[in-house]
């Protein structure tokens, strides 16, 4: 019972301590977002930083890697664009002939809907439509109002990013020197570089999962000629990064535009794809990249993004696995002896 109560009031306290540090973070969601995006620059940018600044000055080094990786995002952006205007036209026809297969298809067993019922249907959408028009309006106002807040997150984590990669090492040894006393700073010390190495390498780790699925993806849709290949191909590369979910879902969108763009068959080519690339992922992917970066099992994955996803929603679920992998790696450098 001695030792029970003992660990009762410590996971208590751990458990109020995490508590805090999410209710905090809620307070000042887009800040903290933002750091964490600026820690990703960081983990991702520091080899090429510290490559370049071994023939060249430092802050050249990170200019210069901060704007090509801009510029080769929004070349990629570019490109997405320039697809889906160029396939505008057809696509418009694709889908309308898609849209005709599908009532086709429901017209059929097992689902025998009448045009009768198809048509009450469309109905039943424009006449949800007509009468919500104020609320449709009043939440594309509250999207700006997102986008701008976008826009200053990007803005604040590009801004803490510089200076991340540019000194990085003094910001942490100067926090430890002014918080910290003298006999506690080894040891979290040795904490804070166990959390960032395993940050940094779930962070290439994970880049290195959703480029290799994007690429598959990728390869697949242009072979079914599906309908805006490069978008899909994208939406997958940052779906990757919810862990379990994101994938699943943009394989999902591809589904319906290929459904409505390319008839029944390639949509089921598609669904077929998305068990394979998932058992991929999973089994042999996700194992073989991640196991020297980080080790948790899944069903610690599991839990975790649907928790991040329930406290902090889309956000919660991407910084989820990361942030239970920080706190494993700290927790075990703490209890390792000291070289």
């Amino acid at each position: 019972m001695r030792v029970a109560a003992a660990y009762a009031w410590r996971l208590i306290l751990v458990g109020t301590a995490v508590y805090g540090v999410f209710t905090v973070l809620g307070r000042f969601q887009l800040v903290a977002a933002s750091l964490f995006l600026a820690l990703v620059i960081t983990s991702v940018l520091r080899p090429l930083t510290d490559l370049l600044s071994r023939r060249m000055p430092r802050p050249l080094g990170v200019a210069l890697s901060l704007i090509g990786s801009l510029l080769l995002l929004f070349s990629l952006l570019a490109l997405v664009g320039e697809a889906v205007a160029g396939e505008s036209a057809k696509l418009a026809g694709e889908f309308r002939g898609g849209i005709r297969q599908i009532e086709s298809w429901l017209e059929r067993p097992p689902f025998r809907l009448s045009q009768r019922r198809l048509s009450e249907l469309q109905h039943q959408v424009t006449s949800y439509l007509s009468a919500h028009r104020a609320r449709l309006f009043s939440s594309a106002v509250s999207g700006l109002g997102r986008v701008v807040e976008v826009v200053t997150g990007a803005a604040l984590a590009l801004f803490s990013s510089v200076f991340f990669l540019h000194s990085g090492e003094r910001l942490w040894c100067w926090a430890s020197e002014s918080l910290l006393p003298h006999a506690a700073r080894p040891v979290w010390d040795r904490a804070g570089r166990a959390a960032w190495h395993t940050f940094a390498g779930y962070t290439r780790g994970i880049i290195i999962v959703a480029a290799t699925n994007a690429v598959l993806v990728g390869i697949a849709l242009f072979l079914l000629r599906v309908p805006l290949a490069l978008p899909l191909t994208l939406l997958e590369f940052f779906a990757t990064f919810v862990p379990l979910i994101g994938s699943p879902i943009a394989l999902a969108v591809a589904t319906v535009v290929a459904l409505a763009g390319r008839g029944p068959f390639t949509a089921a080519a598609v669904l077929l794809l998305i068990v394979v690339i998932g058992q991929f992922e999973g089994h042999v992917l996700h194992p073989l990249v991640m196991s020297w970066a980080v080790r948790l099992h899944p069903l610690v994955i599991a839990v975790s993004v649907i928790a991040g996803s329930i406290v902090a929603g889309v956000i919660g679920a991407v910084v989820a696995v990361p942030f239970v992998s920080v706190a494993w790696a700290v927790l075990q450098a703490l209890r390792r002896a000291p070289p």
